[in-house]
């Protein structure tokens, strides 16, 4: 299958949007609400956040729908409403993305369940719980799929099953969160997924999250040579860790540290670059002016 994300990023500068949950506690999310709930109970709180990423100069904004799966959910009592959760998420960041002109990546994680053999999730009962999430966020609007923060690449690959089975003309873009000796939680190398998950159908592999752009430039470099033809990469660093500062926490790497370590990315080889915990609109502003 030849892969249409090139063709959509044609006229876009590839740059995807910063973090969300933690930017909406600091906006009042509470303590023991998951950020999904908002695409229902404060639905402007979300668009004004992709509203401010949008100005700021992304060109793929993501949707609030990380967590909104049945799994993922049943501990608020909300998995009978993760369709609904799903496809408002998509449908809020579509009205603002339009009115830039600029792409929405349905946004999928974990399910916070393990796979079998070393949890009670099969792969098929995965492959149908991201199902459920990508037909909904297709009724919102989206234009490609953003598997991220992954750890295990069984799950990884049941959630690419998933889009091609449910959203087949869509592309895909799958990240794994390296932070355990630049490896995942399960042991998977940057290498491995990418050969993995390139396997599976995606038509983009990357990172995500992890441990700041120190060791980011490090799994960009395993990436890049590990690349098959033809298939793009993604590189989306936290801001640094977070520290402890008065009664929040704060993260080390200010707007101008990640331009330059955007900057770096492309120079590695990386096609889509973003970022991720800890990171604002004002460190995607700088990163668009930088790579610009």
């Amino acid at each position: 299958m030849t892969s249409n994300l090139p063709t959509l990023l044609r006229n876009h500068l590839p740059l995807i949007d910063g973090g969300y949950g933690w930017l909406l506690q600091e906006r009042g999310l509470e303590p023991g609400i998951p950020a999904e709930q908002w695409n229902l109970t404060n639905p402007a709180g979300i668009a004004l956040l992709h509203e401010e990423y949008a100005a700021a100069g992304a060109t793929i904004l993501t949707t609030n729908t990380f967590g909104a799966t049945a799994p993922r959910l049943a501990g608020y009592d909300l998995a009978d409403q993760a369709e609904e959760i799903a496809e408002r998420g998509a449908a809020i960041a579509r009205e603002v993305a339009d009115r830039h002109g600029i792409l929405v990546a349905g946004n999928i994680g974990p399910t916070g369940e393990l796979l079998e053999p070393l949890g009670a999730l099969s792969r098929d009962e995965a492959v149908e719980v991201f199902a459920t999430q990508i037909r909904a966020m297709v009724r919102g609007g989206i234009d490609l799929v953003l598997i991220e923060t992954m750890s295990d690449l069984e799950e990884a690959s049941a959630a690419i099953e998933a889009t091609r089975r449910e959203a087949p003309g869509l592309p895909i873009v799958a990240t794994m969160s390296f932070d355990t000796n630049l490896r995942t939680m399960m042991g998977v190398t940057p290498a491995a997924a990418v050969a993995a998950l390139a396997a599976a159908g995606a038509d983009a592999v990357g990172a995500n999250c992890g441990r700041g752009p120190e060791d980011m430039i490090q799994i960009a470099a395993s990436l890049v040579g590990a690349r098959p033809e033809g298939l793009l990469l993604v590189a989306q660093s936290n801001a640094g860790l977070p520290q402890v500062s008065g009664d929040g926490f704060a993260y080390t790497v200010d707007a101008a540290g990640m331009a330059e370590h955007g900057v770096a990315l492309r120079e590695a080889g990386i096609d889509i670059v973003g970022a991720c915990c800890g990171s604002s609109p004002d460190h995607i502003k700088a990163m668009a002016n930088a790579l610009r």
